[in-house]
């Protein structure tokens, strides 16, 4: 257990460094290294020098090996990467929920950064920029070709710097430039309030640094406010994960103690575990317990956890706790599908490697990757139904994604005819204003999912899905 309190996970979403990513930091001392392919590394020093002395022009020997790294590296997943000096620092302060530059949440697509989600108050969400938002230049430099890394880098700067950014908006069909002056993010990952008298709502918008304190502080806000509470919304949508922590601390709060809340399987022996709600699965050496503080009352209150397409990683595995312990009701969309895990090892004093190390299970066993959770109860986003949520990605639709495991990932057809679809309407949709077509703010009086969730506290009738179906389950491979 001593080896795992030094554990410290971060699951990002793609837009802090990568795609929706979930991290062990550790550094692990390795033992005999596996048999080494002397013939294929011959080969690799023989490009090495032929480009070296043949190319037309000189090149930077530690460029190429940095190159060389990064392409082996991003070969693997979706997920997995090389850290050069200054990406692995952006990393590190990236889990403090603190660091200087736009403010959005990237993915790759088609060689273009897309917006997954800009970041509540930052610079990039007051300019306007929108999920699904193509990015095809940072200043004069074209986006394609460049590495998610590169583009990164790019944004991120200076405080009081300006970045421009050139904008393909598909659902418009335009191309526009926004200028964003770039400024330290502080994202605030818990927010709450009680909606009306005995039923309050708590989002968590990402498992930070600081997200169980303010998680606690906020739950001990609404029992004083609201000491009789019988009912509670955690509204977990769009949050692309965080720290493994602290994912284990939040479900540890609504769970009995020491049940299991995840676990992971991989090929090191590190990789097997099992995480329990217990503070010595949650807490860092030398901190307090922020759960100590909460009421009681709290491990019993009926609970609703509202998720959809971009919820992943982190959020998942509370979600999939909760359900899987029958402790609170899952409403909204099928979940983002981020069941891996990334260890984090230094490979000197500022360099690091990222690498797909295992996959998290439910504490009922089930891969949470490439399907995610599955909701109790399908909501849609609004009265009228989810219409584009056939054209949203998730975990399985990229490329090169980590398999679950438990099967071989099943086609379907009626996929692409529902995207189709999706897309026609799309373009009517974009007809509209700007202002008809902007989603309603979550925990807002016209958050329609909200709304569902609160009447299923009370007893209520709830509005079920018009639009949505689970992805096909994976088939099973014949032995």
């Amino acid at each position: 257990m001593g080896q795992k309190l030094k554990i410290a996970g971060w699951v990002a979403a793609g837009a802090l460094a990568g795609a929706m990513t979930t991290v062990s930091l550790q550094t692990v001392a390795r033992g005999a290294m596996a048999p080494l392919p002397l013939e294929e590394l011959q080969q690799l020093a023989a490009v090495f020098g032929m480009v070296k002395s043949d190319y037309v022009e000189p090149v930077d020997e530690k460029k190429l090996i940095s190159d060389a790294i990064s392409g082996m590296v991003a070969s693997l997943d979706p997920h997995s990467q090389y850290f050069d000096k200054k990406s692995f620092k952006e990393f590190r302060e990236g889990t403090t929920g603190r660091f200087v530059g736009v403010g959005i949440e990237i993915t790759q697509e088609d060689g273009l950064v897309k917006v997954v989600s800009p970041i509540e108050g930052s610079p990039a969400f007051r300019a306007g920029l929108k999920p699904n938002d193509l990015i095809t230049k940072i200043d004069d430099t074209a986006v394609k070709g460049l590495s998610l890394n590169d583009a990164v880098k790019r944004m991120r700067g200076e405080p009081n710097t300006k970045v421009d950014l050139t904008i393909f908006r598909k659902d418009e069909g335009r191309t526009f430039p926004v200028t964003i002056t770039r400024e330290e993010i502080r994202t605030q990952s818990v927010r709450g309030k009680v909606v009306e008298p005995g039923y309050a709502w708590i989002r968590l918008s990402q498992f930070q640094d600081r997200t169980v304190d303010d998680f606690a502080r906020k739950v001990d806000e609404i029992y004083k406010q609201e000491p009789n509470l019988k009912g509670l919304v955690l509204d977990l949508r769009n949050d692309p994960g965080g720290l493994l922590d602290a994912a284990v601390a939040v479900s540890a709060a609504f769970l009995p103690e020491n049940v299991t809340v995840v676990s992971t399987n991989g090929q090191l022996a590190d990789s097997k575990f099992t995480y329990k709600a217990a503070p010595e699965y949650y807490l860092r050496r030398g901190g307090s317990d922020p759960l100590k503080r909460l009421p009681a009352a709290l491990k019993s209150v009926p609970i609703v956890v509202l998720v959809n397409e971009g919820s992943a990683s982190a959020s998942e595995i509370v979600a999939g706790a909760l359900q899987d312990h029958k402790r609170a009701t899952i409403m909204g969309s099928q979940t983002f599908g981020k069941g891996s895990v990334q260890t984090v090892r230094p490979l000197g004093p500022d360099t690091g490697l990222k690498l797909t190390t295992a996959r998290y299970y439910t504490p009922s066993g089930n891969s949470i990757q490439a399907k995610g959770i599955v909701p109790d109860v399908m909501v849609d986003e609004t009265a009228e139904g989810s219409p584009f949520a056939a054209l949203r990605v998730r975990e399985a639709d990229l490329e090169k994604h980590l398999q679950s495991g438990q099967g071989e990932e099943k086609k379907d057809p009626a996929r692409e005819a529902a995207r189709e679809e999706a897309r026609k309407r799309l373009e009517e949709e974009a007809k509209k204003p700007n202002a008809d077509r902007r989603p309603p703010e979550f925990g807002s009086d016209k958050d329609f999912q909200l709304a569902q969730a609160i009447s299923r506290l009370k007893g209520g009738p709830v509005l079920i899905s018009k639009t949505q179906v689970e992805r096909p389950p994976e088939e099973k491979k014949e032995n």
